[in-house]
């Protein structure tokens, strides 16, 4: 096993490979450093820099960010509306204008007063045939969490075309398994067998949970992982509500999510958050997925059929919430 962790999208980022052959790491590092040059909003040279400054006109772009594009509608429509990729109006207002590590301090409201896109992920088009991708006028295009998790599904199944055994690939937390695990049983015959995750505890610095997946993906979201002082000198947060366009509140602080795939994970955190505790649940029951939900007060709330990937022993309770929060 192998393992090299380092900073791209603008967050920390891990990946481990067994049974590779020698180089991978740096073949990774390098694949999640190019798709980041292709799909950050805060690069202005990447291809979702120049969709959003092509005023409504269509943009040839590589084949990877038509493939996160057409996720991101996927997403949109899987959710019904709830994740929605075209919300970088809403986020701008909140004052979420440079990357997390430059926001030490934010424009006046003033100086964003002229920021006018609105939401109108419907009006996309993605034209495979000429390459190209069309976003509506007066709209932006944030891959925000989307991108890190489907980046983490590609490269992991890069890894794996390349000769890796197992790989995992884990980029703010959104992460994907596949293949044998450092953790696999030599008698268990499994080919996705020995990957176990821990899920953080949002109000400290302890695990509330040992997940065992084999293939698949997991994401977390927090509103308490990304926290600034909005422009109206309110604590504002990147999980943006598109039917009010402010930073949402729901009674969740936290949500993971077990799904097939890193980047549809991802989606679903999103739109359990939206949710709320009562609600969320049900939505993954409907999509086959499973979810941890840690609320306001600190009660962590396990779909009944998360039981299926909790390995054996994990025990989740009541938190403890930080007064701050």
């Amino acid at each position: 096993m192998e393992h090299a962790d380092f900073r791209v999208m603008g967050s920390d980022a891990t990946v481990v490979v067994c049974g590779a052959p020698s180089g991978l790491l740096g073949t990774a590092r390098r694949r999640l450093e190019e798709l980041e040059g292709l799909w950050s909003r805060f690069i202005p040279t990447s291809e979702v820099s120049r969709l959003n400054d092509a005023l409504g006109t269509p943009v040839e772009v590589s084949w990877e960010t038509q493939h996160l594009v057409e996720r991101a509608l996927l997403g949109w429509c899987t959710t019904g509306g709830a994740y929605d990729p075209t919300i970088l109006g809403d986020v701008l207002r909140a004052g979420y204008t440079v990357s997390f590590e430059a926001l030490d301090s934010l424009p006046a409201g003033s100086q964003l007063a002229g920021v006018t896109l609105t939401i109108g992920a419907g009006g996309i088009r993605v034209d495979a045939a000429a390459g190209t991708v069309q976003l509506p006028a007066h709209t932006g295009f944030d891959p925000g969490g989307i991108g890190k998790g489907l980046a983490a599904d590609m490269v992991v199944e890069e890894l794996l075309a390349a000769g890796a055994s197992g790989a995992c690939v884990n980029v703010g937390g959104d992460l994907r398994v596949a293949g044998r695990g450092p953790a696999a049983d030599p008698a268990d015959p499994s080919p996705d067998a020995g990957w176990v995750i821990g899920v953080d505890d949002p109000y400290g610095s302890e695990l509330i949970a040992l997940l065992g997946v084999g293939n698949g993906g997991i994401a977390t979201t927090s509103r308490l992982r990304r926290l600034w002082t909005g422009p109206d000198g309110k604590s504002a947060h990147h999980l943006i509500d598109p039917r009010s366009g402010h930073p949402a509140a729901s009674g969740l602080a936290a949500v993971t999510v077990v799904a097939d795939e890193a980047w549809r994970a991802e989606i679903l955190a999103k739109a359990v958050f939206l949710a709320g505790p009562l609600s969320g649940p049900d939505l993954l029951d409907e999509v086959g997925a499973a979810g941890l939900l840690v609320t306001d007060d600190g009660a962590a709330v396990p779909t009944a059929n998360l039981a299926t990937f909790l390995v054996p022993g994990t025990d989740i309770g009541l938190l403890q919430p930080s007064k701050e929060v």
